[in-house]
């Protein structure tokens, strides 16, 4: 019995903060904070390869932009598309944008791509908004309108695919990344070249 007493008063502290931290949001921001200095280390920096079997990706859903116009997703077949899944409270993905900002401002003249797609509920749109102000992000940003292909609803995020030009997946990153890497830009001007 006191194992279990010992036990209760060392994990409810912790849950407590936890609990707090989540409650308060400033979970989302120690999770940035430690990303961020991990991604700095070159430690998560992607290194794209060949899939072992290439899937088709399901182009039929529609997205919409920050200021509500909708698009068919279709529109973006025979171009290479980068898809990143991300929201404002993920501390995780907000980590990594710097690094993607980068690459698209290098890449945005290479055919491809870029859709960052936000998760966040419709009713957040205000805050996905400001947040791509406040950072000067200049990819663009697109919320789901309705359902999303079956590919898309990941488990956990961020999550990035890379499509290519034929529809197939060629690349799925799960979890936070460095994309701004030689081996990364590589990758997409090849697959852009094709």
């Amino acid at each position: 019995m006191k194992f279990i007493i010992d036990l209760i008063k060392t994990i409810l502290p912790v849950i407590i903060i936890v609990g707090l931290l989540k409650v308060t949001g400033l979970l989302g921001e120690i999770t940035y904070v430690a990303q961020s200095a991990v991604l700095k280390a070159g430690v998560l920096n992607v290194n794209p390869s060949e899939p072992d079997k290439e899937t088709k990706f399901d182009y039929g859903f529609t997205i919409k932009d920050l200021k509500g116009n909708k698009f068919p997703f279709d529109q973006y077949k025979g171009k290479v598309v980068f898809i990143n899944l991300w929201a404002t409270w993920c501390g995780p993905c907000k980590a990594e944008m710097p690094g993607i900002q980068k690459l698209y401002s290098k890449m945005k003249d290479d055919s491809v791509t870029f859709v960052m797609l936000s998760i966040d509920k419709d009713q957040a749109l205000p805050k996905v908004e400001a947040y791509v102000q406040k950072n000067e992000y200049s990819f663009p940003v697109f919320m789901p309108s309705g359902y999303l292909a079956e590919q898309l609803q990941v488990p956990s995020i961020p999550t990035t695919f890379i499509i290519s030009k034929e529809g197939n997946i060629v690349m799925k990153e799960v979890g936070t990344r460095n994309y701004d890497t030689k081996k990364m830009i590589e990758f997409l001007r090849k697959e852009a070249a094709k």
